[in-house]
Order: C-alpha cells, then structure tokens, then sequence
C-alpha cells in the first residue's frame, strides 16, 4: 500500500470548533468596544459565514444593516476582535472536533509529517495550539497562515506552499478540509481532500463530489464518523490505514 508522507490540516472547523464559539463572541466583543450596537447571534453568524474573511464579514454586514464603516473602523475592530480571539483560544473554550485527538496521535505515532495550511493568522492559531493537551504539544511540524502568502484559499498558494516546505509528494498526501475554498484549494494544488463539511457553506453541495471521501467528522470510539461518500471506514473511525486506502484507491 502506498507510503502516507503527510497531512495538512486545516484550522476552523475542522481541526477544531472555533467558529461559534471562538470567532463569534470575539467578534460581538469588538462591536461592543467600538461603541457598536451590533451582536451576531449562532443563527444569523452561520449566514454570515457564507462570506469568507472576517473584514469582509463585517463589510457585508454593515452594508446589509445600512450602516457603512470607514477603513480606520475596520481595521481597529480587526484589532480589537484578534485580541478578544486570542484570549478565547488560550483559555481552552475552544475544543477540538471527536477524533482529532485520537487521529493527531496516531499519525504522529507513525512518523506522518502534520502540518496546519489555514486562512486564519498565525497568531490565533499559535494561541489555539498553545491551549492543546500536552499530548498533544509540539505535534505539528510547521504551519502555512494567513501571514505567509500572497494569495489565500481558494487559491492552491498555501497547499503549494505546505508542500514545498515539507518536502512532500503531492500523491502521498491527504488535505483535510470543511469548505469550498479549502477543497478547491488543495485540488487545485493537485492533493487528495478528506471533508468534513461546515453546515453554512453553501457552495460546497456543489463540489462535494471532488473530495475523495467526505465524513461528518473524524469519529471516536464513543461517537463514530459516518461517511457521506467514499470508502467505508472501520468502526467508524478515520485511520491512518483509511488515509492510505484513499491514496491508493485514486492513483491507479
């Protein structure tokens, strides 16, 4: 069976829950402090997910509410929302998806390269990792943000990028993913995708048929994973043997 060298995970939303409850109060605390009336509920924030970027998430929104901001507004609530995000992440209310941990430990256990490739900063995700279980500390090889490239998802730049850097082969690699612009990200640059969709992307119903398995999450002992399309997996739970069964299913 083909040799897994790696994997790329992705950050919000599938690595872990950051967006409801992460993103959204740091973003209901920044409309607080400055001096706007604004909170974005679970409901109407999994609409607004819809838009990809936090600066264009609030852009629509005030347009939509009819309350156009200024570029110097932007950038302090940006500000202010990365701070209040930063402090949520470190104090560990942001919890990891079932089978995260688990599937972080085997790959690691098996010499698998695990790199983060996200559209988020490398700040919040330094803040995110620094609040992971000790088990779990220093299991990543590196990580390609926001910050290092020019060209965001769903552009390949940053799977391209994760790939230089690893030193990997494109065909014995696997991107786990949880939107459209990821997926097509890392298809674009020419690697396999495991989704685990987001409920509020809208677009991806349309691509879901691109990714070479998709799974409602990666599954634990005592909450199994439950595959949309793809291979089966063995008791309900994503493997290394189940990565590797992707590779080689998609490269005769």
């Amino acid at each position: 069976m083909t040799r897994l060298q790696a994997v790329f995970w992705d950050v919000d939303g599938t690595l872990a829950d950051t967006e409801l409850n992460g993103h959204r109060p740091a973003f209901n605390q920044a409309f607080s402090d400055c001096g706007l009336d604004w909170f974005w509920n679970e409901e109407l924030y999994s609409e607004l997910l819809r838009i990809p970027g936090g600066r264009q998430r609030m852009q629509c929104y005030a347009e939509q509410v009819r309350a156009p901001i200024d570029q110097a507004l932007l950038d302090r609530l940006r500000r202010s929302k990365q701070q209040h995000y930063l402090k949520i992440a470190s104090s560990g209310t942001v919890t990891l998806r079932p089978g995260v941990s688990r599937l972080l430990q085997e790959l690691n256990s098996a010499a698998v390269q695990q790199w983060i490739v996200t559209s988020s900063g490398r700040a919040s995700v330094e803040a995110l990792l620094q609040s992971l279980p000790s088990e779990l500390a220093g299991i990543f090889k590196g990580m390609v943000t926001a910050d290092d490239v020019d060209r965001h998802k769903p552009h390949p730049d940053p799977y391209q990028l994760a790939l230089d850097l690893s030193q990997s082969d494109r065909a014995h690699v696997v991107a786990f993913e949880d939107s459209s612009p990821g997926l097509l990200s890392a298809k674009a640059a020419g690697l396999r995708c495991l989704l685990t969709p987001s409920p509020w992307d809208a677009e991806l119903d349309n691509n879901l048929q691109v990714a070479e398995a998709v799974v409602d999450q990666f599954g634990d002992a005592d909450q199994q994973a439950r595959i949309l399309s793809g291979p089966p997996c063995a008791e309900g739970r994503i493997t290394l043997e189940y990565l590797e069964l992707l590779i080689t299913a998609h490269s005769r």
